[in-house]
């Protein structure tokens, strides 16, 4: 018994111990963006927040026209999210479902394959098929590029196989055809499915930096993580870190917000899979 309480208290002091490692450096951020520019520099560093954050927030705000480039990366971060969970579903089905047409495992394969290219392969020619269309500097060469999904079609057809062929069969005999056995049926069982794909979306799409980068020329155009760049960038001798950090402060509120409305979602999903 004793034994016992000593592992749950190791246990415990471990948590604690990385969740302060993981936590530090969001509130340095924080802390950061509180001070004025002169405690941003002193030594040693000052840990307790000032009373400079709303100054550093506005003027943060106004530099780069940061609202302007939140309102680019919502845009393109919830048109990514919801594209890649209904490709993937529709994939998924196709997969799942329509067994006998030809090509099945070739495309399949196809799909898996392009799982294994890196980013930075890829950037070239997608930069080239965005410039023959016509499409740089436009919402369509920040969203389309990332609209297929080999996560979401692996992860939703993993889901579609573990539903038991009886319930397709006693939808068909019901009189509900396949567009409507995926709405009905296939697309509430996957809710736990598409609020975990739409947060790692997300905030996959929100953090792009090097793409947002290449395709976009101008500041209205511009998402978040390149205005807290220009912020870095647009200083000529010395870095105001306390508005850079204010600025960081405003682009972590909307994934935060997202992970706050789907972390019920996931908990359900995680609870489930103990009660499995």
């Amino acid at each position: 018994m004793v034994k016992s309480k000593a592992n749950i208290i190791t246990v415990y002091v471990l948590l604690t111990i990385f969740l302060i490692i993981v936590l530090f450096p969001l509130y340095y951020a924080f802390n950061m963006s509180t001070l004025t520019l002169e405690e941003s520099y002193s030594f040693p560093p000052r840990f307790i927040p000032g009373t400079n954050f709303f100054d550093n927030i506005k003027t943060a705000w106004n530099t780069v026209n940061l609202g302007r480039m939140l309102l680019n990366s919502t845009i393109v971060s919830f048109s990514v999210a919801f594209g890649k969970i209904i490709l993937s579903i529709l994939a998924a089905f196709a997969f799942t479902y329509f067994g006998d047409f030809k090509g099945k495992y070739f495309f399949f394969a196809l799909i898996l394959i392009t799982q294994m290219l890196p980013v930075p392969v890829r950037i070239i020619p997608s930069y080239e098929l965005m410039k023959t269309f016509g499409w740089v500097d436009t919402y369509y060469a920040l969203t389309i590029p990332f609209l297929a999904s080999t996560t979401g079609t692996l992860l939703f057809r993993q889901l579609f196989l573990t539903v038991p062929n009886s319930l397709a069969d006693a939808a068909k005999i019901d009189g509900a055809g396949p567009i409507r056995f995926l709405i009905s049926i296939l697309v509430p069982l996957s809710k736990t499915n598409i609020g975990a794909l739409f947060l790692i979306e997300f905030t996959y799409i929100w953090n792009q930096y090097l793409w947002p980068l290449i395709v976009t020329n101008s500041r209205e155009m511009a998402v978040v993580q390149i205005g807290i760049k220009i912020l870095l960038a647009s200083q000529d001798q010395v870095a105001d870190w306390n508005v850079i950090m204010a600025g960081v402060v405003i682009a972590m509120i909307p994934p935060l917000i997202v992970l706050l409305l789907f972390q019920d979602t996931l908990m359900k999903g995680f609870a489930m899979k103990e009660e499995k």
